[in-house]
């Protein structure tokens, strides 16, 4: 007998087939007594209409990304056609550990204020797995200004579909590139109410070369400058917007933009002097070491720049 809430999962995908059937493995699988329907959206990609299937309580729908192109549209795309009370996101090369949806629904019971809630995370890279989890059961939107929390990942959330749709509204799709489309959503979502979270990892999430933003560091960069444009609020929380100012150094050093490195990271330091980041673009600007090689050591420990 069906008796929990329905939920919609949001599986953007492009060209990763083995992944994805993984990733709606670990859905499917889930322990809940509520319909879970999986809405693979193909985006800038020829659909694989044989995933789709329907076991009562248990359903895959394929479509097609029919707004944007890039993961926001696609995000949207699934948004719109879902049903559940309850939407999820899921990337396609990230895997959903068992708990997942009982840990999060039982914290929304907690918490009925709640809109989102996420969960801690298993990074998986270079056949090493970091778990990192954030130790509160709330996040407030000054904290995500300061520190983009990574642990709160996109594959984590859990949204009540009422307040989705008629309070935090949709993935922004200007967003240069879609990147950062999480962040810039979390921070709306924060707005809205404090966010809701599972302080213990129940999302497996692979970082790999063959990641959509892997070494894509023109779109970062202008990117993170719209985010700065877009949230003056940054302004009111100098270790935040030093973070931002510190990651767009980075990728213009990573270009070989030694001059726009080098005022971004001024910018950062003038926030932050303590910020890391400026002294990591200062260094690759510099040629003292290469970009690559400071990314793969900061995955390894389950970090990014």
């Amino acid at each position: 007998m069906v008796t929990g809430p329905s939920i919609s999962v949001v599986v953007p995908t492009r060209d990763r087939p083995e992944l994805l059937r993984a990733a709606l493995d670990a859905i499917l699988s889930q322990a809940h007594p509520g319909l879970i329907e999986a809405v693979v959206v193909y985006d800038q990609s020829e659909p694989d209409r044989s995933l789709e299937t329907d076991r009562g309580d248990r359903r895959v729908r394929v479509i097609t990304n029919t707004r944007t192109p890039g993961l926001a549209g696609a995000r949207n795309t699934g948004i719109e056609a879902a049903t559940g009370d309850l939407v999820a996101f899921c990337d396609d090369d990230d895997e959903w550990l068992p708990g997942k949806l009982a840990a999060q629904l039982g914290a929304l019971d907690v918490h009925p204020d709640g809109a989102l809630v996420s969960c801690g995370i298993r990074v998986s890279y270079d056949d090493r797995t970091v778990d990192r989890s954030l130790d509160r059961s709330r996040v407030s939107l000054e904290a995500l200004l300061r520190d983009r929390l990574t642990e709160l990942h996109p594959s984590t959330f859990l949204i009540r579909r009422a307040a989705l749709l008629d309070g935090i509204g949709l993935v922004d799709e200007q967003i240069p590139g879609s990147y950062a489309e999480d962040y810039e959503f979390l921070l709306r979502a924060a707005r809205y109410a404090p966010l809701v979270n599972v302080d213990s990892p129940y999302v497996l999430v692979r970082w790999h070369k063959r990641s959509y933003f892997a070494q894509r560091w023109e779109t970062i960069s202008t990117a993170l400058q719209w985010l700065l444009r877009r949230y003056p609020e940054f302004a009111t929380v100098p270790h935040g917007e030093a973070r931002v100012a510190g990651q767009i150094a980075f990728a213009q050093a990573a270009m070989g933009n030694r001059l726009d490195a080098v005022r971004w990271a001024r910018r950062t330091l003038a926030r932050n002097p303590k910020e890391p980041r400026a002294y990591l673009a200062l260094a690759v600007a510099t040629r003292a070491v290469h970009a690559d090689r400071v990314l793969r050591t900061l995955h390894k420990r389950g970090r990014g720049i």
